[in-house]
């Protein structure tokens, strides 16, 4: 039987439904927004695989054109690898439901979301989230939910709950937020240069939205919901752990606290496979097999890492609150348009920026509202040899598509885009990774965009805040200690890795992933300002290499000339079948586009190439002006005068008492076909027709050289 509950957010209404779709999967529900519907389906493995030894999560979405009444592009005409946008809204509903579920259960999950409708005004991403937490609640799938999930954004100072595409435009924030009944769970987006204080202030508006949202999944929960079923939880034995701790006895935190990242690794390394040798001897293979070693270590790894940051101590022997050292140049790749080269501590990011015609921009399907093109682009790569691995090489996962889209969003609101006529490419490609490659990102990023003479409007920087939280017999945050610019194993072992980049003036990019249930607006509020502090003294240390643009772009980097033309001279300019723009740009070697308002943007390396394609457009698309004098040449003759081509395709009559200073018994006499004449335009009649004089263009002229002798 099917169920319905509806969540009401001031004026919009989010209806979620259970029982009728999908009823063989563990849980399925669908979520609708306005005209837009998804349908989310979750479904756990009865057992899990042999030699299971992590948690395998699995969060798919998919859009279809078919929502929106489309066919999809290409040959096939059907649905193919995920999108950009698809990659992106998967990890968006994974990261804030994989902390809820069981520690120790490793039976395989997959949460699928497809949208079913798709009304081009309301985004279906905050429905995936929603209802991923809806189908594992009415599921017999152990997690501990709900969930709410809700988009902010603010418009002409006040904040919105779930805006549409078109209010989105207006507005100055772009947060996603993700909460239960008490804490922030994750959140993420983009905003122009939001200060702390209104960014706190944004966090607790989408935590208020949440609410009937939650409220709603615990109705529908109890109407149609089964009950959790039992599972068993791989743990290692309590003899083995024990007689692990005892061999590692204090060898652990020694090692732990080693210089140096691959010092530290091998160190810890020596210490685990000492200990592993032993275990096995008293304990047997059978019993004591790699599961059981890797997961004892992690523990012993983790609770000394952890005691260790209690106490104010890190690993690499800084304080809590300080900044690893910055080292940083611009300019170090000779064809790139602009590079640099950004490290912190063992954590370097090198970074190219190319400039490229409008034509360069990233065009995609939009099947659900929104944008449909980027002329900013950044993209991320994380080789193996980053972290002294091998591995398989393939191309960008969903964690480097995740980690490009933060620094992209977070430099792009310093972009004008509107009036700067490039479209723009940020590649990043990661040379070591101890901590925030994506924040490093957005630092290189900056330092390329200001090396290539792109004007941003201030440069950007980030930096990340961890956490470590010890909890009281009531589940609440009793005790925590926020760490900034945290390294690797701060990370894995800690509780919070949260990224937030900005200028001096405000934040205008953010993103939050917790191991933790939910963490408190009071926690977050210190953390938001311990990563402003950092962000100022990231900025400061930038500057010292790049303040701002260059003067002088590269000399391999295109130029570009805008020209204005009449719109209605566009099909002129274009020519039949396109043939005189081919012309022009095969003859002068540029690139050449016309916008519908009749721009037109030159883009070439040769300078001499750019002033021929020009002068061709302006000669092409000119009007006549009266009193103004031209060098024509003679097309036709007539018993009357003669007409002369003054501009491109542009005739006009010269009658033969304009000819010359005296009186002319025949054109002929005067002029032939092909001569080419100066002709002074006399004026333009009502039906466009032009009329020329020699004999004035040369009494001008006349006048002209006498003056200067």
């Amino acid at each position: 039987m099917a169920e319905r509950v509806t969540a009401q957010m001031g004026d919009k209404q989010i209806i979620i439904e259970t029982g009728k779709y999908a009823k063989q999967a563990d849980g399925a529900v669908t979520v609708q927004l306005g005209e837009t519907i998804v349908v989310v389906a979750a479904v756990a493995a009865i057992k899990a695989k042999p030699g299971q030894e992590f948690f395998p999560l699995t969060v798919d979405y998919r859009e279809k054109a078919a929502a929106a009444g489309k066919f999809p592009g290409g040959y096939f005409k059907r649905e193919g690898r995920p999108t950009e946008k698809e990659i992106l809204t998967s990890r968006l509903t994974d990261r804030p439901i994989r902390p809820l579920f069981p520690k120790g259960w490793y039976n395989e999950v997959q949460v699928q979301t497809i949208v079913l409708s798709a009304d081009g005004e309301n985004d279906p991403d905050m429905l995936s989230i929603v209802g991923a937490s809806a189908a594992l609640m009415v599921s017999d799938i152990p997690w501990e939910g709900p969930l709410g999930a809700v988009r902010i954004g603010r418009i002409k100072g006040k904040f919105v709950v779930n805006p549409t595409h078109a209010e989105m435009l207006e507005s100055d924030v772009d947060l996603v937020y993700v909460g239960n009944a008490n804490d922030i769970v994750m959140f993420e987006g983009s905003a122009k240069e939001l200060s702390e204080a209104d960014f706190n202030a944004a966090l607790k508006f989408g935590h208020e939205c949440c609410q009937p949202l939650i409220l709603a999944q615990r109705e529908l929960t109890a109407r149609g919901g089964k009950r959790k079923r039992e599972i068993t939880l791989n743990v290692v034995p309590e003899e083995i752990l024990k007689e692990a701790k005892a061999l590692s006895g204090s060898r652990m935190v020694p090692a732990l606290l080693t210089p140096g990242k691959l010092a530290r690794e091998a160190a810890v390394k020596s210490v685990t496979d000492d200990v592993g040798a032993k275990l096995v001897e008293k304990f047997g293979p059978e019993k004591v097999t790699e599961f059981v070693l890797k997961d004892a270590f992690y523990y012993i790894q983790k609770e000394a890492v952890r005691g260790l940051l209690m106490e104010g101590k890190r690993l690499d022997g800084r304080p809590l609150d300080q900044v690893r050292t910055i080292w940083s140049e611009a300019g170090v790749l000779p064809r790139a348009h602009g590079s640099a080269v950004f490290s912190r501590g063992e954590t370097q990011a090198v970074t190219l920026c190319t400039l490229g015609t409008s034509e360069d921009a990233q065009e995609f399907d939009s099947y659900t509202g929104g944008e449909s093109e980027k002329k900013f682009i950044l993209h991320y790569n994380f080789p193996n040899f980053s972290v002294g691995e091998t591995g398989r090489i393939s191309g960008p996962g969903r964690r480097e598509i995740g980690h490009g889209a933060l620094a992209e969003r977070s430099i792009s609101q310093m972009l004008p885009l509107s009036e700067y006529p490039y479209a723009i490419r940020i590649t990043s490609e990661i040379m070591e990774s101890n901590g925030s490659t994506s924040m490093a990102s957005v630092c290189g990023g900056t330092l390329a965009l200001l090396d290539a003479g792109v004007p941003l409007i201030r440069p950007v920087g980030g930096i990340s805040v961890g956490l470590c939280a010890e909890h009281d017999d009531k589940d609440v945050i009793s005790r925590y200690k926020l760490l900034t610019d945290i390294i690797g194993w701060e990370d894995a072992y800690g509780d919070m890795d949260c990224k937030i980049a900005g200028t001096d003036r405000g934040i205008t990019g953010f993103q939050l992933d917790l191991k933790l249930r939910g963490v408190s607006h009071k926690v977050m509020a210190e953390a938001l300002e311990q990563a402003r502090v950092a962000r100022l003294h990231v900025l400061s240390e930038m500057a010292k290499t790049l303040s701002e643009p260059r003067k002088e772009m590269s000399k391999y980097a295109p130029r570009i000339i805008t020209v204005k033309i009449n719109p209605e001279k566009i099909g002129a300019l274009i020519g039949p079948g396109g043939k005189n723009i081919k012309r022009i740009v095969e003859e002068s070697g540029c690139e050449i586009n016309i916008e519908d308002d009749g721009t037109v943007n030159i883009y070439s390396v040769s300078e001499e190439g750019m002033k021929k394609a020009q002068q061709e457009i302006q000669g092409m698309t000119a009007e006549a002006e009266v009193g103004k004098i031209y060098r024509g040449k003679v097309v036709t003759i007539k018993d009357f005068g003669c007409f002369v081509e003054f501009l491109p395709g542009k005739d006009g009559l010269c009658h033969i008492s304009e000819l010359a200073n005296f009186r002319v018994k025949q054109t002929e006499d005067i002029v032939k076909i092909g001569d080419e004449i100066w002709v002074k335009c006399l004026g333009i009649d009502e039906k466009g027709r032009v009329k020329l004089s020699r004999k004035a263009a040369m009494a001008e002229r006349d006048q002209e050289m006498a003056e200067k002798t």
